[in-house]
């Protein structure tokens, strides 16, 4: 449908996505439920499964391949859901769910993507467009965040699409993008942006700031607090600054967004084990520990659709 000049009737959906019409109808029966499509009545046609078609929302848009399409599919796939399947894991917290953690080294992707490149593919297009929505997001209501930084590093910055958008965004800036040798490989030239193959855990390229986004709910407190010493290591100490983005979770309360944030707590925690997402309090608990000073929070809406 997003390819499709307007709505389409169920034959016309079935042809486009290879779907029988009679499982076809029950899925859209389903997501029109949820509100991701809408039903609406075509006045031309008989008193049949013909006499509807459906039409895009607000919701749907936001399940396309440049939005949240891939995550849906990551989050769908073999890999993830077995990830559910190491409930002795979760309750004992010793396990590894789906994820090698069990020490830094240079091999710290998902277990999965060393047997299913396809799925590594589909994670990389998730990565992409999650950094897309994110980066933007920041760009909206952090601009101020990036005043006076000459040189800003993209710890886990994967392909690079952050940082470029950042770079373009606010051109003063030369940007480094930090990440594993095989990602470094992989990614494409970017204009004002540098691309540097390394591992967090042993150290991190000098810049006036450092950007952490959406790195650390992957990994336990104690390597947070070793990824953090080595971000504080590669900026200056009196005016280098460390820009970490990441879910704060509400223990009570909490507005529109906050069973996202709970759900996704649950996703890093069976993937992960050792990962979490973190509420004010264990934010600044761990940088504290990990010895910066200070350090301010600025809430920010990073889903939003059309």
């Amino acid at each position: 449908m997003e390819n499709h000049d307007g709505p389409m009737t169920l034959s016309q959906l079935s042809a486009a996505v290879g779907c029988p019409t009679g499982s076809l109808h029950r899925i859209m029966r389903f997501l029109n439920h949820n509100g991701i499509f809408k039903k609406e009545l075509n006045l031309s046609k008989s008193q049949d499964l013909e006499s509807f078609y459906y039409s895009q929302t607000a919701l749907s848009r936001l399940l396309t391949r440049d939005k949240m399409g891939p995550f849906v599919l990551v989050q769908a796939g073999p890999p993830s859901q077995s990830a559910g399947l190491t409930a002795k894991d979760l309750k004992s917290g010793k396990g590894s769910g789906v994820q090698n953690i069990n020490a830094p080294s240079e091999d710290i992707f998902w277990n999965m993507f060393e047997v299913d490149p396809a799925f590594y593919k589909l994670f990389q297009k998730f990565l992409a467009s999650h950094a897309k929505i994110a980066t933007t997001t920041v760009i909206n209501y952090c601009p101020k965040a990036f005043e006076g930084i000459r040189c800003l590093v993209d710890v886990g910055g994967h392909e690079g699409i952050g940082i470029g958008m950042l770079v373009k965004a606010f051109p003063w800036i030369r940007g480094i993008n930090f990440d594993l040798p095989n990602v470094i490989a992989g990614a494409s030239p970017i204009d004002g942006v540098e691309h540097v193959a390394g591992n967090m855990f042993e150290s991190v390229p000098k810049a006036d700031a450092v950007m952490l986004m959406w790195i650390l709910h992957d990994w336990s407190d104690d390597l947070c607090v070793d990824i953090l010493k080595k971000c504080k290591e590669a900026i200056p100490a009196d005016t280098g600054k460390v820009i970490i983005v990441d879910a704060i979770i509400d223990e009570e309360g909490g507005d529109e967004y906050t069973g996202a944030r709970l759900a996704m707590d649950m996703t890093i925690m069976s993937a992960t084990i050792k990962g979490k997402e973190r509420t004010d309090k264990e934010w600044a608990q761990l940088l504290n520990i990990a010895g910066f000073s200070r350090h301010t929070i600025k809430h920010m809406k990073a889903i939003e659709s059309d």
